[in-house]
This record gives C-alpha cells, structure tokens and sequence, in this order.
C-alpha cells in the first residue's frame, strides 16, 4: 500500500525546506523526499554572513535550521531518491528507486540545480576552502586577494567583475584563443575595460592545488601544451549548471531547452494540474 499524503516535495534544498514549512503550518500532511542529505547547494557553503537576522553562521547550520524548523512544524523528512513519477490525474505517484511509493494530492518540485563541476583534481577536497561556484556568495571573503575565474560565458565575466570590487586582483582562465569568447560583446568591453582582469588564453585548469586552503593552480596551454602553475587564493568555477530534472522526462512535465521546469511566474504551477516547482 502506498502512503498518501496532501502534499509530497521532491528535493530538500532551501527551496524545499521552505515548501514543508509552510505546507505543515497549513496543516497539510507534509512529506519531503530528499536524496542526500538537506540542504542542497546551500549545504556545501563554508560561511554564510548575508542571510537576515543571522549575522555569521555556515551553510550546514543554516540548513539544519531549515530542516528543524520544517520537522517541528509536522513535516515529515525521509532520505531517498525518486525513480519515476505519474503526475497525471487528480492523485499523484512517486516512485523512489529502492521502491518506496508515496501519493499525493499535490505535488512541488524542487530538485535544484549543481554547478557543473570542472572534475579536476583538487576541486571536490578544496570546494569551501577557495573554490567557489558564486561570487555574490563569497566575494568578500577574499577581500585583498588573488582570484582565479574560471569560463568565458556571461556568468563568468559578469562574476569576474563583481569580483574586482574585493579581490587585489582577477585572473580569468579562457579555454579559447585570444579574442574569442562565449560573453556577449558588452560584457566583454566591460571584462576588457577593467584594469584588475587579466584573461589567459587557450588555457585550462588541470589541477587546484592547496593544503588546507587554495594556494594555487595547475594550468596547461591547449595550444602548445606547456604547464605552468599560478599562485592564487581563490578559484571561482563558472562553466555552468545542470538542473537535477532527468527524472521528469517523459512524464509530461515541460521543460525547457536545458532542462529547466517551466512554471507559471505567478501560481508556480506547471503545465500539470497540481504540480508546482520552486
């Protein structure tokens, strides 16, 4: 037999979190089904100063927070990953991949999104410890020091200038030759425009390396294959990011060209009856 609840969430970062408060305090039967361990994106955040009320904390006492303030409310919290889901109809089915079948009245996605990782090594050990995936997030951590960006699109330069505000100096690692990147034009003129960003050309990152902090990284040159090392405090990775939604296609959701849940701006439902994301 399967358990029907109310309102069944799917994802535990601070979006989902957030879902569980407010659906448990509308006393509706809560459950959130999370595949690791809650908190998502937010979790993996060394230091948080800039959430209200807060003053300084970390990313995982925050989401514990979360997670305790959803829990003492009536949410119900439950680890493990969902396989497949039939969203149609006026009672929904989630399916997790060791078998466990929950229904519900109404579902909210909340699966988030992971920055797309370099996958070199160093990246995983150090990510918190200088690397970082948002400048807005940590740029002034390293006030008065050497960064390295990594990408070229409009994410990339666009957090290579903010970065400028704090850091002695930026340094942005572009894997093509000199003159062409991903940016649009007038971020790049802006890129180019500011004194404190120097761009290395056809170049990748094969290795960040550090003790307990990032001290510097490995470069090697596409063109000519040389390999030099850069000192610096700070690496902010910015090639991307892949939403976690491979498990809603083919189930009706729509989604956009990268995968992304369409959702009305306004009710947060998508084009299934009862089916909302956040």
């Amino acid at each position: 037999m399967a358990e029907r609840w109310d309102l069944v969430i799917i994802g535990g970062g601070p979006a989902g979190l957030s879902a569980a408060v407010y659906g448990a305090r509308a006393r509706m039967s809560t459950l959130l089904i999370e595949k690791g361990r809650p908190g998502g994106q937010a979790a993996t955040t060394e230091e948080v100063e800039n959430y209200p009320g807060l003053g300084r904390t970390t990313g995982p006492e925050l989401m514990k927070q979360f997670r305790e303030h959803a829990e003492a409310l009536g949410a119900t919290i439950v680890r493990g990953e969902v396989g497949a889901v039939e969203l149609q109809g006026p009672v929904k089915t989630i399916r997790t991949k060791k078998g466990e079948v929950y229904e519900a009245r109404a579902v909210i996605l909340c699966p988030g999104a992971e920055p797309r990782m370099l996958g070199v090594k160093g990246e995983g050990r150090l990510r918190g410890k200088g690397v970082s995936y948002c400048a807005t997030c940590d740029a002034d951590f390293f006030t008065e020091l050497d960064v390295v960006v990594v990408g070229n699109g409009d994410a990339a330069v666009e957090e290579a200038i903010y970065l400028t505000r704090f850091a002695s100096s930026v340094t942005l690692i572009c894997i093509h030759p000199e003159g062409i990147m991903d940016a649009n034009k007038a971020a790049q003129e802006r890129l180019f425009a500011t004194p404190k960003i120097k761009v290395i050309w056809q170049t990748m990152v094969e290795e960040i390396l550090g003790e307990d902090h990032v001290e510097k990284v490995a470069l090697r040159h596409l063109g000519t294959g040389e390999r030099t090392e850069l000192p610096c405090d700070g690496v902010f990775v910015f090639v991307g990011t892949t939403p976690r939604t491979e498990f809603l296609r083919g189930t009706g959701i729509e989604l956009d060209r990268k995968g992304y849940i369409i959702a009305d701006p306004d009710t947060m439902e998508t084009n299934i009856p009862g089916v909302f994301a956040a």
